[in-house]
């Protein structure tokens, strides 16, 4: 269905909402980690490493869209803060496998309640029917448009 035109285009404001809620949404969770020194791009790692099992750099760049250099960085900073340890493949020594490390792991443990709480700060004045209709809405948009992320997550369900 075709919403828009170029002359309805300039009072258009979906891009602009979803881009500002995805801003808003790691400023809230910033505030609720920054207790435990990391930030809403250093949760997405680690939650993503320990909920889903994803296991090289190569495979978080797909799970988040990032570039191998951005990738490389942040795992740099996670390596640093002792969180995350990288190793080589036995089998394939081009491969990089990571890691939690122990401290990576207790603070894993808690992400859920960290992430949980900055949610209910973000959809918190959502009644819960509002919150079913938002994330049903925005899974639809996202497999249509070929989101793979979202696609497993529906397979997964």
């Amino acid at each position: 269905m075709q919403h828009f035109t170029p002359e309805n285009f300039q009072s258009c404001t979906i891009g602009m909402l979803l881009g500002r809620a995805a801003l808003v949404k790691d400023r809230i969770l910033d505030s609720h980690l920054q207790d435990f020194g990391v930030t809403a791009a250093q949760f997405k790692v680690l939650i993503i490493v320990s909920q889903y099992g994803v296991d090289t750099p190569a495979e978080l760049c797909r799970f988040l869209s990032l570039d191998s250099g951005s990738m490389t960085r942040m795992l740099d900073r996670l390596e640093q803060k002792g969180l995350i340890a990288r190793s080589r493949c036995p089998q394939d020594r081009r491969q990089v496998r990571l890691e939690l490390t122990a401290d990576g792991d207790v603070l894993a443990g808690q992400l859920p309640q960290i992430g949980a709480s900055a949610m209910n700060e973000l959809v918190g004045v959502l009644a819960p029917d509002e919150l079913k209709t938002l994330e049903k809405i925005l899974t639809k948009v996202l497999l249509a448009a070929g989101d793979a992320v979202t696609a497993l997550r529906v397979e997964a369900q």
